[in-house]
């Protein structure tokens, strides 16, 4: 330890591998949760707010935590250092787990130490036998040939953290580095090309003309770092969610979309940190249906899962990561958060349906948009009566009901030549009725108001 990197723990903040502590008080739980997690460091002498206090009778104090992790049970062993006015607990993860002290079961998750119930101390027995598929040294991975630091530096931008220690300290702290080998997780978040090693790792984004998800527009693999792969994501559903726009008497104009973004993001967040990247063959698919936006998330369900109840978190590290960068607000409230947010929305809350191998989250478009396009199509009939042809206004009633719909499935609905379609669609153009969002294959029709 030195103090370029005390700065850097103290700005970085609490999180799964730091906790901070003024005093003894608690440590006994806060030891037990880092050997049943993957181990961290317990700052002893420094408050919540990351303000350094004083600790008396450094001595004393360093006997008693080592006597504290003794009596846990089975016993802990525990490197005690000093630093200026800080003691530093450095706790191993655990090989006999699941370790206990007098109040109970702890587990790290996040930036918390929590108390397991019966159900999960069960859980947690029956896994401890696994090895962490992010926790795992990737043999594979090089350096100087596969490390993005461009990548490492928008994380730190993100995360508000100043990059005042070298590469490899950094990545320790992050929980992604391990003897100087960089591990699954931070393949995931750090490598140049993270599908190189991890092919499933890709999000499929897809948008189906029908509701039965036969019929497919657009398709895209979406590739990138964990970070990338939710903005990326995001950017598609925001291409192809519709807008309406409510006129409330004040200076700008007040946005209604046919779904709730903030929500859809918080479900890809989550189907992205809950992800089980250790099986192959299996992607996350966000799906787009003209009734529904459904999103498809591979997992495998722990025993003894109950919906909104289990904290669960398959990939603590990113979890971690993320919430430092405020992808996801609370630990274990992701469905809570999309509740409130479709609740502040008027929008109906998510389907959820939890099977075995796979959760899905389902969006039905909100009814206020819905109201308010429909008072659009009013004002575009009455614009248009006096200014286009029977032919056209037939045109401009099929793309309002289907923005995808194509210029065969016009001709055939309307029954004249396709050739016939295409010019009328110039008019309507030239006349401002129609635009054309996007390019010839993946793109949609726009009628304007």
């Amino acid at each position: 330890m030195n103090k370029k990197e005390l700065k850097f723990v103290l700005q970085e903040g609490e999180g799964y591998k730091i906790e901070f502590k003024e005093g003894k008080r608690d440590i006994d739980k806060e030891i037990v949760a880092f050997s049943n997690a993957s181990g961290g460091r317990i700052f002893v002498g420094v408050d919540d707010n990351s303000k350094i206090k004083k600790i008396k009778n450094s001595n004393r104090l360093k006997s008693q935590v080592q006597t504290i992790a003794r009596n846990c049970d089975p016993g802990i062993k525990v490197k005690v250092k000093q630093f200026d006015n800080i003691l530093i607990i450095e706790v191993e993860e655990g090989k006999d787990k699941p370790y206990k002290c007098k109040e109970g079961f702890y587990m790290r998750i996040g930036a918390n130490s929590q108390k397991m119930n019966r159900d999960e101390v069960v859980e947690f027995i029956h896994q401890t036998g696994k090895i962490r598929f992010g926790d795992v040294v990737n043999k594979k991975f090089n350096f100087k040939k596969d490390f993005d630091k461009d990548k490492l530096n928008d994380y730190l931008k993100k995360a508000k953290i100043s990059s005042v220690l070298k590469r490899d300290e950094l990545l320790k702290g992050l929980g992604v580095l391990s003897d100087g080998e960089m591990n699954n997780m931070g393949v995931l978040l750090f490598s140049k090309d993270p599908q190189k090693f991890f092919p499933q790792s890709v999000y499929t984004a897809v948008v189906y003309r029908n509701v039965g998800g036969t019929d497919v527009i657009q398709r895209k693999e979406i590739k990138g770092s964990l970070v990338e792969i939710v903005d990326k994501v995001m950017e598609f559903v925001d291409f192809y969610v519709k807008v309406a726009y409510k006129f409330t008497g004040k200076p700008a104009r007040e946005n209604i979309y046919e779904y709730p973004l903030e929500a859809i993001r918080e479900a890809v967040i989550n189907s992205v940190m809950h992800k089980d990247y250790s099986e192959s063959g299996h992607n996350n698919i966000l799906a787009i249906f003209p009734d529904r936006i459904e999103i498809e998330d591979f997992w495998i369900k722990p025993k003894n899962f109950i919906l909104g109840k289990t904290k669960f978190r398959r990939n603590p590290i990113v979890t971690d990561l993320f919430f430092r960068i405020e992808f996801g607000e609370k630990i274990g409230s992701g469905i809570e958060r999309m509740n409130d947010i479709c609740r502040a929305e008027k929008a109906p809350l998510p389907k959820i349906d939890v099977q075995e191998n796979y959760f899905y989250v389902t969006f039905k478009p909100s009814p206020e948009y819905l109201k308010m396009a429909e008072k659009v199509n009013e004002k575009v009939t009455e614009k248009v009566t006096e200014k286009v042809t029977e032919n056209q206004k037939k045109i401009l009633g099929l793309i309002d009901k289907n923005r995808f719909i194509t210029v065969i499935e016009i001709a055939n609905k309307i029954h004249i030549s396709r050739k016939s379609i295409l010019e009328n669609i110039s008019k309507l153009k030239k006349k401002g009725l129609l635009k054309r969002i996007g390019p010839a294959k993946g793109g949609h029709w726009k009628v304007v108001e």
